[in-house]
């Protein structure tokens, strides 16, 4: 099942006293914002011009059209700013969007069910996908090509090979007596 839209940064305070907040970029492209018209703000998917894009260190600094001052803009703090699915970078061979990976069901090679994808942890090298099995045990993936052999959005499903070492941590932390 695939989300009709995509998130593309969080509102983590204003800045200054114009109405201007930051934006944590969750894109691979934070340049994008410069392209963008609209955004739509929160679960409740609001729509907001942007009026104004700049860039400062590892944050964007957007304005939005009717929002002058920082009053206007203060419950926006904490809130994730989305894009519709068609406004979204295309992407390249063997690549997806992390909503759409999460609550895939993973399958090793043999056909052994591992467990459901639930979190995607983006570690600089390459992802990590993070398998939770039906004993709450988490095991984590490298998606890296040894290891993804399949993706299937349509099916929601992923088959893996799990190189040597790999296996489901029990969740539970154990008392040293």
């Amino acid at each position: 099942m695939k989300n009709d839209y995509l998130q593309v940064g969080v509102i983590t305070s204003p800045h200054g006293l114009a109405g201007e907040v930051k934006v944590y970029p969750c894109t691979e492209d934070p340049l994008r914002f410069k392209k963008l018209k609209n955004v739509l703000l929160g679960e409740e998917k609001k729509e907001l011009e942007i009026s104004q894009v700049k860039f400062f260190k590892n944050m964007v600094i957007l304005r939005f059209k009717d929002h002058p001052r920082i009053e206007s803009i203060m419950g926006y703090k904490g809130k994730a700013l989305f894009i519709p699915r068609k406004q979204a970078l295309p992407l390249e061979e063997n690549q997806y969007y992390i909503p759409d990976l999460l609550g895939m069901e993973v399958y090793q090679e043999d056909g052994t069910f591992l467990g459901t994808l639930t979190e995607v942890l983006q570690t600089g090298a390459n992802d990590v996908y993070a398998v939770q099995d039906s004993k709450g045990g988490e095991l984590l993936i490298p998606a890296i090509r040894p290891c993804i052999l399949e993706v299937d959005t349509e099916k929601n499903r992923m088959l893996v090979h799990l190189l040597e070492g790999l296996e489901f941590s029990s969740g539970k932390k154990e008392k040293k007596s």
